[in-house]
């Protein structure tokens, strides 16, 4: 003979699924980078941000395949002091170029 569940448990159990699938896993990409000198920089894309070389650098939006990014985004964005193509992995700052491979 099967019990009835009861109610009010059949709510919680429900309210708990909903819970866990609310929850988001935060997703980022981590990518090594190296300048033509051979120094290594390790770069970090979450959402809307970029850590590298110690700095929080936010996106400034992108123009074809070139995303900009910088720490106050300019009024236009190809002014920003860091460019990076995720086609092939070209990170560009005002002082250095990096070839970046994703992890």
């Amino acid at each position: 003979m099967m019990k009835r569940v009861r109610p009010y448990f059949a709510s919680i159990l429900t309210i708990s699924l909903l819970g866990l699938t609310a929850c988001e896993r935060e997703t980022y990409t981590t990518w090594s980078c190296k300048n033509f000198e051979g120094d290594k920089n390790v770069m970090i894309l979450k959402k809307a941000q970029m850590q590298f070389l110690g700095k929080n650098l936010n996106y400034c939006g992108s123009l074809g395949n070139k995303s900009y990014f910088d720490i106050n985004c300019p009024a236009q964005i190809e002014n920003a002091n860091l460019v990076f193509i995720p086609s092939n992995g070209s990170l560009l700052t005002d002082s250095k170029n990096y070839q970046c491979d994703a992890l």
